[in-house]
């Protein structure tokens, strides 16, 4: 509260004060929020308005502006135990499914990791 009323009386000072008041405020307040949220003003609103996670930072990385879409995990190689070693398969329909697999763990994204994967941005 004590920032305000100091922003207040600043700004009722002589000529080109508040001119200049104004441009480091809107500087400050860039160069925080690209610190706190990784993009800009503009670029957060272009990105709540389209859904898509965008910024000047990405940019400036050398990648482009926008995240591109993430494309949905390959299926895993189903992979089995075999003398000494362990044979991995990417066509399992010649396996007959007589053949157990090693990976105890889900071959697809439960629902909830696919609605993440694919949210919108915030």
């Amino acid at each position: 509260m004590r920032w305000l009323l100091i922003l207040a009386i600043l700004g009722l000072g002589g000529c080109g004060v508040s001119d200049n008041l104004g441009a480091f405020i809107g500087s400050a307040f860039t160069i925080g929020s690209v610190t706190t949220i990784g993009r800009s003003p503009p670029d957060a609103v272009y990105s709540l308005i389209t859904g898509r996670d965008c910024s000047v930072v990405r940019l400036d990385q050398g990648k482009s502006y926008c995240r591109p879409v993430e494309p949905p995990p390959q299926a895993p190689e189903f992979c089995t135990r075999s003398l000494g070693t362990v044979d991995c398969w990417r066509r399992t329909q010649a396996l007959d499914g007589r053949y157990q697999g090693v990976a105890a763990g889900p071959e697809t994204l439960t629902p909830e990791q696919e609605a993440n994967r694919t949210r919108r941005w915030p």
